[in-house]
């Protein structure tokens, strides 16, 4: 048995349904967005006050990825 009457067997098919449904891809992109949400807190927790320079180029690196980079670089193009 395991958590609450859910047995091993019973998690596996699940996770299987989880990634049949969201594919591979997803799923990393989701715990790589979860990793950079954490690590954040955490910075903010500490009172990290000031970003250095490798916290700024993270996040233009994070924010220049996906449809809000493409987005971004549409705009800049049009008001050029």
């Amino acid at each position: 048995m395991g958590i609450d009457g859910i047995s091993i067997w019973q998690l596996l098919i699940i996770l299987l349904l989880v990634v049949v449904l969201f594919g591979t891809g997803k799923l990393r992109r989701v715990g790589t967005d979860m990793g950079h949400a954490i690590r954040g807190f955490k910075r903010g927790l500490r009172g990290d006050g000031e970003e250095s320079s490798a916290t700024q180029q993270e996040v233009s690196s994070d924010t220049n990825d996906g449809r809000k980079g493409k987005a971004r670089k549409a705009a800049s193009a049009e008001r050029k």
